[in-house]
């Protein structure tokens, strides 16, 4: 069984991470871009540039620097006010780094995306040949959400959502989620808290130890770093949540030092999952939910079975045919995510009842499944979707 330090030390085989970078890590409290830890931080991502690694940079910050370059001491409610503030914003921060990644040599290309760019096949493939392409070519691609022209049924919520489909897109090994913390911190009995070295899993009580704090430049926190980790520990890969203020941190992760909370175990293997249904399940935002017995967890989970009406207990939400969904024990765990093939009125029309039986009471039957197995990603780490 491995120990903990060799987990960490096989860390330095990781050859494709993706780095998220949070707005908090590069903008000072004032609202001023912090140009020291920025370049702090371009020299570390250069310096494993050169050692060979292929490196993606998910950075924050546009928002802030728009922000502070209008005047403005908080963050806006409105939407105009924030997309004007990320096109003003995004021009300064990539001007900043073409310029320091320049000073090491370092080529670096924008990809802005919002959440249709990803959920979309064709935009999918597209964004993934893009990068792959610009890596090929030793160029870090530097990815923020396109805030300019994001609404919110097009938003990720924010980066590290957007780290995590990144790294799944380009098939990374590792993910490193760099906030201002040096990762999950528990309580201890003399009412101080310890710092979490490594979690093979997030659960419900890993979720519950998360204590998020409001910032005016920042949308994510700590609880949103554990479950977009949560989603690329799903694919077979490990992540790390760290203090990007720190020195060095970069290169002590990568050499296997103890630094920040490890998640999952770093497996260089091939992933299980198919990319399209990795598609399906993670780059969708789900739209409902049918909960299913016992038999049907089991079918789904031990013998990769397609979802029958006869397994469902009950639907949740309103959903068309094509929609992807969750498929949920009765506790309310989801254990799998796939395209249905009936909408959510003919669900709770046919739910619980024979596959034989659904012609009679539909009227037609085009399909025997609620899900096939084909179009559905079993999910074989368990977390309460919101």
């Amino acid at each position: 069984m491995k120990t903990d330090d060799s987990i960490r030390a096989s860390l330095a085989q990781c050859h494709r991470v993706v780095i998220k970078i949070g707005s908090r890590v590069l903008i000072q409290s004032s609202g001023r871009p912090d140009l020291r830890r920025i370049r702090a931080l371009v020299k570390e991502i250069a310096a494993l540039h050169h050692a060979g690694k292929e490196v993606v940079v998910v950075s924050s910050g546009a928002i802030g620097a728009g922000l502070h370059a209008l005047g403005h001491k908080t963050r806006p409610g409105t939407l105009p006010d924030l997309q004007m503030a990320a096109a003003v914003g995004q021009t300064r921060l990539m001007s900043r780094y073409s310029a320091l990644f320049a000073r090491e040599s370092v080529r670096i290309g924008q990809v802005l995306l919002t959440h249709d760019d990803l959920r979309d096949r064709v935009r999918h493939l597209n964004a993934r040949n893009t990068m792959m392409n610009l890596l090929r070519h030793r160029i870090i691609p530097v990815v923020n959400e396109n805030d300019v022209v994001a609404v919110d049924e097009i938003k990720f919520g924010d980066n590290d959502h957007l780290g995590a489909l990144v790294g799944m897109l380009l098939d990374a090994d590792l993910l490193i989620l760099l906030s201002t913390v040096d990762g999950l911190r528990q309580p201890t009995n003399g009412g101080k808290t310890r710092r979490v070295a490594m979690i093979d899993h997030i659960s419900d009580d890993v979720l519950a130890l998360a204590i998020d704090q409001s910032s005016t430049f920042s949308t994510g926190g700590m609880r949103s770093k554990l479950q977009s980790a949560a989603d690329f520990v799903q694919v077979g890969r490990s992540a790390v949540i760290a203090n990007g203020r720190k020195a060095n941190v970069l290169q002590r992760i990568m050499t296997g030092a103890d630094e920040g909370t490890l998640i999952g175990r770093p497996s260089l293997a091939r992933q299980d999952a198919h990319n399209r249904k990795r598609w399906i399940a993670f780059f969708h935002k789900p739209q409902g939910s049918v909960i299913v017995d016992e038999g049907a967890c089991k079918a789904i989970e031990q013998q990769g079975r397609s979802l029958l009406p006869a397994g469902i207990l009950s639907v949740e939400g309103n959903f068309p045919i094509g929609a992807v969904i969750n498929v949920k024990t009765p506790e309310g765990k989801t254990i799998a995510r796939g395209l249905t093939e009936y909408a959510s009125e003919a669900i709770q029309t046919i739910k619980g009842r024979k596959t034989s039986e659904i012609e009679a009471l539909l009227g037609s039957k085009d399909y025997d499944e609620v899900i096939h197995r084909d179009h559905m990603l079993i999910l074989s780490q368990q977390r309460t979707q919101a």
